[in-house]
């Protein structure tokens, strides 16, 4: 994918994702803001984690423990 490739998705998904809210009853310029808002927050998130994905890995998960009277 080049460089104008996902730039050309981006923005098709984005009006689908503009277009759908508009049809629902929001108004566009809502909308809009509702998309700056949450990238604003995606910003501030990546900024404190910027690969989240890697902490689930780091949790240690513990075995069920067999220490129950029926268990002998």
């Amino acid at each position: 994918m080049t460089m104008n490739d996902w730039r050309a998705e981006l923005r098709l998904e984005l009006e689908k994702l503009v277009d759908a809210a508009v049809v629902a009853g929001a108004r566009q310029r809502d909308v809009y803001a509702a998309i700056l808002d949450e990238i604003g927050q995606l910003r501030l998130a990546y900024e404190r984690d910027p690969d989240p994905a890697d902490d689930i890995s780091e949790q240690v998960i513990e075995e069920p423990s067999n220490n129950w009277p029926a268990a002998d």
